[in-house]
């Protein structure tokens, strides 16, 4: 057996996929793609809206499951498609990995690993972020977030704006979320630990484009804007219900109950 029938043979008994959302990153795609095809045959790629030559570049991998819709929305939106997808598709893990080719599929074993020590958790791709070329509003960005994670769930998770995650699908499947766009991954991973679902990390290797050639979708004010309304959004569920929640849970030594549902799909 060689080495990509082995991984793929390892990827194929965990019933995991990989899934790579997208918008405009034509430039990096298609490496993201042959990358990920050295691992795994089950890819899903989730083209939100590109008005690029994404279309184009997709049609030249036929092993790729495509999810697609002519508008953008937004990065959470792509992810809920993609998640809701893979479970119909009987799948029970789903890796998320950027398009953008900030993450490297050399590190997709290391959350398949640590995945079978923790069956049950969403394993985070933990960044260097005290490399030299880390973008000034990435670095604030990851501080601001993790600070308002500890807040909120009162566990340390060294980033949480992470994208390069593993999910235990079967666990969140029946969870609802409100959010569109970047702020997602913050909903989830908060919605996650106060339903008790375990939060890992893996160290991943991190890499940014040099400022002039890098492509980014992210918006300082608008999506910092979004973040912050959803922090305080978080902040009073969390100090109203569910820190309350889990005094009582300790004090009487209750089975949890659900969290109060948000929203639907």
């Amino acid at each position: 057996m060689n080495h990509l029938e082995s991984n793929s043979k390892t990827f194929n008994d965990a019933k995991l996929c990989v899934v790579i959302p997208t918008y405009n990153n034509a430039g990096t795609l298609a490496n993201i793609i042959t990358d990920v095809a050295k691992y795994t045959q089950h890819i899903i790629v989730v083209n939100d809206g590109s008005t690029d030559d994404t279309t184009q570049i997709l049609q030249g991998y036929p092993l790729v499951q495509l999810i697609s819709y002519p508008v953008n929305v937004g990065k959470g939106w792509a992810l809920r498609k993609a998640f809701k997808y893979a479970v119909s598709k009987g799948y029970d893990y789903a890796i998320t990995i950027d398009s953008d080719g900030q993450h490297f599929a050399k590190d997709l074993p290391a959350f398949k690993e640590e995945s079978q020590r923790m069956p049950d958790a969403i394993i985070v791709g933990a960044r260097n972020m005290d490399q030299d070329n880390i973008p000034g509003k990435s670095s604030f960005g990851h501080k601001f977030s993790n600070f308002w994670f500890k807040v909120e769930t009162g566990i340390n998770c060294p980033d949480t704006q992470s994208g390069f995650r593993l999910y235990p699908l079967r666990l969140l499947k029946d969870m609802k979320f409100i959010t569109l766009k970047y702020e997602f991954e913050i909903e989830v991973l908060v919605r996650a630990a106060w339903k008790g679902i375990p939060i890992g990390t893996v160290p991943v290797t991190v890499h940014y484009e040099p400022k002039e050639t890098r492509v980014s979708h992210f918006r300082p004010f608008q999506d910092f804007s979004r973040v912050s309304v959803l922090n305080t959004f978080l902040v009073i569920i969390a100090f109203a219900y569910i820190k309350p929640r889990d005094f009582f849970r300790l004090l009487f030594g209750k089975k949890k109950v659900d969290e109060p549902s948000l929203s639907s799909y």
